[in-house]
């Protein structure tokens, strides 16, 4: 099995755009990749495109991925779309990555699109429903808010954490994204804006959930041969893991862990040769606040139950020991839906070149985190920098 790089990485801001489309974005996207190549790589190279996208508001459901590159020129290249709710782009960057690790292509392009804020809040609702459980949560009146405070409640009452714990996900990926200037919400809180802010589902308020956001990103996975050639910083995608998990919240066995998240990570890691102790930082999905400390245990950055300790020890804040979220994360970067598996790849790529808006010391190992609803699916991913030969 070859080796597959990342040699490019870009995105569109991220935000609420009423003057833009889903091929406008992913436009800036694409550009924003090519313009991140430090050789030449042109479109002309791209042999196959992997794209992620829920489509909300039902918009170009059918083949909206085509639409995409042909909008960007890339003229009768193979273009797969790819629906796992929240961690499309994700999936599409490990089905680009397995087309260049097997040999079928030498350039693959992954990436993702979502417009969200031009639908009515009640449609909005509607389409994010249904990437949960529909025939039993859904129909009972159940949201993705309501799915995560059940979540949260649980592991409050396992655990102890408390409303301040989840708070700290929040001040600490705004001070991020504050100085992230693509992010959708760059702006700083504190402890108190984030625990007083109004309810949206017990214990969940305002402050612990991500927007609605428009936004593209953009990624360029390519063989070893070409990656040498276009760029003297390689990105090793050195471990890819995924796993599918049950849908319905009612359906498991314990509401304080994804399971998913843990097979994915697992697989990821042995495949990497590395532990959690060797990353030098993570993109984790913070969709909800929870969803964040959930992911500090899934994937054994600490034990069960001690997740809002590495928040008040500070080892996740940009100069701790594992910085998690310097791009913003969901909670304040924003969550276009089927772009924000490759969005965390863009800021895994520049951190790892040493570009990044809050950057870290000398990273070598870094690890991208996306989940699908509340863990129907997940990809983990580990990027490693390396020299050129």
């Amino acid at each position: 099995m070859r080796d597959a790089y990342v040699v490019g990485a870009g995105q569109s801001a991220f935000g609420s755009f009423p003057e833009e489309t889903y091929l406008t974005l992913f436009d800036d996207a694409f550009d924003a990749a090519l313009d991140s190549v430090d050789g030449d790589l042109g479109p002309d190279t791209i042999d196959e495109a992997y794209l992620g996208t829920l489509g909300v508001g039902g918009r170009q459901i059918g083949l909206s991925g085509p639409a995409v590159t042909e909008h960007v020129g890339l003229h009768g290249v193979p273009t797969t779309r790819v629906e796992n709710a929240c961690a499309a782009s994700g999936y599409a960057f490990r089905q680009a990555v397995t087309a260049v690790r097997s040999g079928m292509v030498d350039v693959a392009l992954a990436g993702g699109y979502e417009v969200m804020t031009d639908a009515s809040s009640d449609h909005t609702r509607w389409w994010l429903g249904v990437s949960g459980e529909t025939e039993w949560e859904r129909t009972s009146g159940t949201t993705f808010a309501g799915v995560y405070a059940q979540m949260a409640s649980a592991h409050m009452d396992e655990y102890g954490t408390t409303v301040e714990d989840l708070s700290r996900v929040a001040v600490k990926n705004h001070g991020n994204g504050a100085r992230n200037p693509k992010a959708h919400l760059g702006f700083e809180c504190s402890l108190d804006d984030a625990v007083s802010a109004p309810a949206v589902a017990d214990p969940l308020n305002l402050y612990h959930c991500c927007p609605t956001t428009d936004g593209a990103s953009a990624v360029l996975v390519t063989s070893e041969d070409v990656a040498r050639e276009a760029t003297d910083t390689p990105i090793r995608v050195a471990g890819a893991g995924a796993s599918s998990g049950r849908v319905g919240l009612f359906q498991r066995d314990s509401l304080t862990s994804v399971p998913a998240s843990v097979r994915a990570g697992e697989d990821a890691y042995e495949e990497a040769g590395i532990g959690p102790d060797d990353l030098d930082f993570a993109e984790v999905h913070d969709c909800f606040a929870i969803a964040e400390l959930l992911a500090y245990e899934d994937l054994g950055f600490c034990e069960r139950g001690e997740a809002g300790r590495l928040l008040r020890e500070g080892v996740v804040d940009p100069d701790g020991e594992l910085p998690t979220n310097t791009s913003g994360g969901l909670k304040s970067k924003g969550h276009p839906i089927g772009a924000t598996g490759t969005g965390q790849i863009v800021e895994a790529f520049k951190q790892l070149r040493g570009e990044a808006y809050v950057q870290v010391d000398d990273p070598r190992y870094g690890l991208t985190h996306n989940v699908g609803g509340s863990g129907g699916g997940v990809t983990v991913h580990v990027l490693e920098r390396e020299e050129a030969a």
